[in-house]
């Protein structure tokens, strides 16, 4: 390709695309002959080196024809400098057309030696060298420049033709490359003048070996690559160190750039730049700088730029946390799963504070009443919740590696943002629920969900209904699992209120038949137990009971992960079928910092189920819960509330049932009001977040959006199903091909590929998970990114490729599969086996 053609295709032509009116101006006339040749039938070109009027006249009736689209393009050619100041603009009759449309030259990269080095990146030394012998070189002369220069040992060899072909291949060569460059040394002379033309390298090695001038080339690039992009200079130790001089930057950083972002070189690139960091101590050397640039050539420079994202969120800056993540989301350091797993963590925080600051500015619009609190948390402010369940995710998923505490400080105060935002939005929720008492007339009571949304499906002989009584599915979980279940029917997810005190006890009980009208509490010596129609309801048994004393042989039951894997089959006249859950809420309980992974465990059980229940033929499904829960990572050791005097039961830490004394630091009303029927008084608790026992990082029982604000979703069961992933081929791959993991993260690479054109446009929904010998998980792909955090699932179309990182568990080694499957039916796509190289 010649400069003119160059500067036409590449640099006029583009803008004129994206413009359709773009202004050359060219005091040296040196463009003239290229810009009058772009003339066509739909572009019209205006030369002004003649005569102004004229040609103002012409480019006014142009600009009209552009305007009623019976041209497409307009160029105006002005054979003289570009206006800069405002005055020379009112001067110049045609910046008015550089204001609506495009202008040449646009910046420094439009000099005629930039655009000569952009045309040939190959030969910028020869470039420089033409333009340091006269700085209006012509076309002519730098069209020559390259022409007669061949490598003919190393382009046979490696089967290639440009320079830049020559060095990314040395560097990185094929199997085929690699196994040509071993057969002879004939190449290596080409080489070295190669070298010392292109990029200035004069290589010190005496070895003909490939292997030993490619680690030195490696070391040459990628140090070259570093220096360019420093904004300040080297440390003194490091100027000794060979690098590339300024004509070769181009050339440097496209090699280095495409080595980076080529998967098939990303782990080569990552394995030299860790050993060439090393050898140079790099991170020692450049301790000092904060500033290294915008690219992360090396390992420690990314940890560099993670310090300052950091950082930028500790003092709220939060455009400069997201230009930094835009900037490095693509980094060949994600392709390390400890790298993408902090990255991830940092997103995640973003996006909580974010998610805080928006919604702090619209509470004061919603704090007018109980309902429009509940509304504002129904239609937004649950997904702040969300955002705080995915972080500490990410908390959890990164912990275990934090062993210098980078992270804790961002921990701690993100939690705070998210703390006292909810703060505010409770002490107006307890203020109301003084006021308007609870549940709301105007809303579902949990204690209605079976009689009007279960028992009248089942009046109607034959038609098959499941009932899922899940422990502690809190309503952002609810609006997660309804966009999951959509595919398999029409889903509608209703906004229920919890029974109080918002315990297991009583929230199940008060999902049971016959719970809307004779639901009560009864006074024992150790606390309560709930009744229902004079039978008591304490346990799963005695609930189940009365049940069946309703339906009889139409209704049978069973725990949910009991039916899921297979370990007990639904008879064959049963209309109700009730599976309860109770993960969620038992590995809160009991392992609060972990338990953030068991909720994609649980969503993922429910939609397994469901679709076990269409092919069982079952009509409809809802799905209760009987209360929801908060996260109560934020608070510190002193954050508790005194209990108060009196004869109180005192539930779950949360919650006073019976009457005494009240203090500035609680509500208190009468049970009628808060609509707990029994034989208690008054109930009271804590206005603010805060329980009456220290180090509570989950809890429920009390009175917040959070813990009484709950999901109910009803599914109508249909035949819909996802495109079948046989008409597209799902592709597992781990650094391309390697067998061995050496890390507890590793990253795998997943894709899919079309087999035909109608599922071109589908969009595939697919659960990576690694099992052992006796299929139990053993890994899981990491939350966040492109994967799912509620689900644990990502979507990938036909062509698509991602990298997922896998976490291990802890106290595994061995051999292993990794899986890709349906997540509702739990079908294998793809798997590849794979083997621990570390040690537990």
């Amino acid at each position: 390709m010649t400069i003119q053609q160059f500067i036409q295709e590449q640099i006029f032509i583009p803008r004129l695309n994206h413009s359709e009116v773009l202004v050359v101006y060219d005091p040296d006339q040196r463009y003239r002959d290229i810009c009058s040749s772009m003339a066509n039938e739909k572009r019209v070109v205006v030369d002004a080196t003649e005569t102004s009027i004229k040609s103002r006249a012409d480019a006014i009736m142009a600009l009209g024809l552009l305007g009623r689209k019976e041209i497409e393009q307009l160029l105006v050619y002005v054979p003289s400098s570009k206006p800069i100041e405002d005055e020379e603009k009112q001067i110049d009759p045609f910046s008015l057309y550089a204001e609506c449309g495009a202008v040449f030259p646009d910046g420094d990269s439009d000099s005629y030696m930039d655009l000569c080095l952009q045309a040939k990146p190959d030969h910028t030394t020869d470039i420089r060298k033409a333009f340091a012998l006269d700085s209006n070189p012509s076309f002519a002369i730098i069209n020559n420049i390259g022409d007669g220069q061949s490598w003919p040992n190393l382009q046979a060899q490696l089967g290639v033709e440009s320079t830049k072909g020559i060095i990314f291949a040395l560097l990185a060569p094929s199997a085929i490359q690699q196994a040509a460059l071993k057969e002879t040394n004939a190449w290596v002379g080409e080489a070295k003048e190669l070298f010392k033309d292109s990029i200035g390298l004069s290589l010190k090695s005496r070895a003909e070996s490939w292997s030993a001038i490619a680690d030195e080339l490696w070391r040459f690039m990628l140090f070259s690559e570093f220096a360019f992009d420093l904004p300040e200079s080297l440390p003194s130790d490091l100027l000794d160190v060979p690098r590339a001089g300024d004509s070769a930057q181009p050339l440097v950083e496209d090699i280095c750039e495409r080595l980076r972002s080529d998967r098939r070189t990303q782990d080569i690139y990552i394995e030299q730049a860790e050993a060439i960091e090393n050898d140079l101590n790099l991170k020692d050397s450049c301790s000092h700088m904060v500033d290294l640039g915008e690219r992360d050539t090396f390992p420690f420079e990314e940890r560099t730029f993670l310090l300052q994202a950091i950082d930028s969120l500790n003092h709220n800056d939060t455009d400069k946390v997201r230009l930094i993540l835009s900037r490095h989301a693509q980094s060949v350091w994600t392709g390390k799963g400890e790298s993408q797993i902090q990255w991830d963590l940092l997103r995640s925080a973003l996006a909580l504070v974010e998610a805080c600051q928006d919604n702090e500015r619209l509470i004061i619009e919603h704090k007018n009443s109980m309902e429009m609190l509940i509304d504002f948390y129904v239609s937004q402010l649950h997904e702040v919740d969300r955002s705080h369940r995915e972080f500490e995710q990410a908390v959890s998923d990164y912990d275990w590696q934090d062993t210098q505490g980078l992270m804790k400080p961002l921990q701690q105060q993100v939690r705070k943002q998210y703390g006292r935002l909810m703060e505010k939005v409770q002490i107006i929720f307890t203020s109301h629920l003084e006021q308007s008492g609870w549940p709301l007339a105007s809303k579902r009571a949990n204690t209605e969900v079976f009689d009007q949304m279960v028992a009248p499906k089942l009046m109607q002989s034959g038609n098959k209904v499941a009932y899922f009584m899940v422990d502690a599915l809190r309503y952002e979980l609810g609006v997660a699992l309804a966009q999951q279940l959509a595919e398999d029917g029409k889903v509608e997810l209703i906004t229920a209120l919890a029974q109080l005190p918002s315990i297991t006890l009583v929230g199940m009980a008060s999902l049971l038949p016959g719970a809307s009208t004779d639901f009560r509490l009864v006074k024992t010596e150790n606390g309560f137990v709930p009744y229902i129609q004079e039978q008591e309801v304490k346990t799963v048994v005695q609930r189940m009971n009365l049940v069946k004393k309703r339906y009889g042989h139409r209704f049978q039951e069973g725990r949910l992960e009991e039916f899921v894997r297979g370990r007990f089959e639904i008879e064959d006249d049963i209309e109700l079928l009730i599976l309860r859950s109770v993960e969620i809420d038992s590995h809160f309980e009991n392992h609060p910092d972990t338990a953030p992974t068991e909720i994609i465990n649980a969503l993922k059980r429910i939609r397994v189920a469901v679709h076990k229940l269409k092919d069982a033929g079952f009509n409809e499904v809802v799905i209760a819960t009987d209360h929801g829960f908060f996260m109560n990572t934020h608070a510190a050791a002193g954050d508790t509330c005194s209990k108060l005097q009196g004869n109180w039961n005192n539930v779950h830490e949360r919650c006073l049932l019976g009457e005494g004394d009240v203090d500035n630091n609680h509500y208190k009303l009468s049970c009628e009001k808060a609509g707990i029927k029994g034989d208690f008084s008054t109930v009271a608790g804590p206005l603010s977040l805060a329980s009456y026992k220290s180090g509570m990082l989950y809890y429920h029982g009390g009175a917040s959006l959070q813990e009484c604000v709950v999901p109910v979703i009803t599914l109508q069961l249909s035949a819909i199903e996802q495109t079948p992933v046989a008409q597209a081929s799902v592709v597992l791959n781990y650094k391309n091909g390697a067998k061995r993991i050496t890390t507890r993260l590793p990253v795998i690479e997943i894709s899919l590929e079309s087999q035909d054109m109608f599922s071109m446009d589908s969009d595939f929904e697919i659960l990576i998970e690694a099992h052992n010998k006796a299929g139990e998980v053993v890994g899981e792909a990491k939350h966040g990114g492109a994967v799912n955090p509620a689900t644990g699932t990502i979507h990938l179309k036909p062509g698509d490729k991602n990298q997922i990182t896998i976490k291990m568990q802890l106290d595994f080694e061995g051999k292993f599969t990794v899986k890709a499957l349906n997540p509702s039916t739990m079908a294998i796509f793809c798997q590849i086996n794979l083997e621990t190289d570390y040690t537990v």
